[in-house]
């Protein structure tokens, strides 16, 4: 039963032809067997070439909003007041572990997708303001 993991594009080739072959074989049998290995292994050589990258964490909740059509009121009890929801959505505030959990719990939006990184955009320092010292002329 020469099995091994499935390195290459010619190795997972092979796999799935001889899987195709297998495909009937009946199960507690070494065939059946055979076919369960190498199914587990295509597997994970697929979901390791083929990974999705999980959006960020705005995204992962504008996405849910739209697939749900949740408005940014319906956000308000999870993430705070319509003004915490504006910054949040629009990248101006980063989710607090309560926000991400309240999201999790109560909405079902997956963690994993709530915990990634992000980034705020740099906006530009202000110098203050100072008053006019110069002296008015009359």
């Amino acid at each position: 039963m020469n099995i091994s993991p499935i390195k290459t594009e010619a190795a997972y080739e092979a796999a799935l032809k001889e899987i195709e072959n297998l495909f009937d074989a009946a199960s507690n049998t070494p065939e059946g067997d055979r076919l369960e290995i190498l199914t587990t292994l295509v597997e994970y050589y697929e979901d390791r070439l083929y990974a999705l990258p999980l959006p960020d964490p705005i995204e992962a909740i504008l996405y849910h909003m739209e697939s749900r059509g949740l408005t940014r009121r319906d956000l308000e009890p999870q993430i705070g007041s319509r003004a915490r929801v504006s910054e949040i959505l629009n990248r101006k505030r980063l989710l607090t572990l309560k926000m991400i959990q309240r999201l999790h719990g109560e909405l079902g939006i997956p963690a994993e997708s709530l915990l990634g990184p992000y980034q705020l955009p740099k906006t530009k320092v202000r110098k203050p303001m100072l008053p006019n010292t110069r002296s008015q002329r009359p």
